[in-house]
């Protein structure tokens, strides 16, 4: 996969709390096969794929920073996306395709997530299909990136 599209995921707080918080919202899988989800569908999109998760803004801040000049797009699940200028400012800097993903359907949630900054530079957001959504944005990013 050396001429492959690089895409870095970032998943943020509390995602790593998959399988065990509100199964009945997020489901019984862990962080840990969301992860070997987004690998196994971005081998067979042939997209190198990293996925981080992080429980701090600041953390994922440094790493979209990190992302320009090493990754081609990013994939952003942070529950920041409703609260963060500094998320929105750094992904417009890294001028890099983003998808913003959820896994549930934020809009039938409490209102208070139903705006999110990141949706105001995403090329593409998708909400409410669990770890489908992360299938769909690597499915977009391919044929968006395809081999650099």
């Amino acid at each position: 996969m050396e001429d492959a599209a690089r895409v870095l995921v970032l998943d943020g707080p509390n995602l790593n709390m998959l399988g065990v918080r509100d199964k009945q919202l997020h489901g019984n899988k862990s962080c840990s096969e969301l992860v070997g989800f987004i690998k196994q569908k971005g081998k067979q999109e042939g997209i190198f794929v990293r996925v981080s998760q992080s429980n701090c803004e600041g953390r994922l801040v440094t790493a979209i920073q990190r992302a320009k000049g090493r990754f081609d797009a990013i994939i952003l699940n942070a529950a920041y996306t409703f609260t963060s200028i500094a998320i929105l400012d750094a992904l417009k800097a890294v001028d890099l395709p983003v998808v913003e993903v959820h896994l549930t359907d934020i809009g039938s949630r409490k209102d208070f997530r139903r705006f999110s900054y990141v949706a105001l530079y995403a090329e593409k957001v998708i909400v409410g299909k669990g770890f489908e959504g992360y299938a769909e944005a690597l499915e977009y990013l391919s044929n968006k990136c395809g081999s650099p």
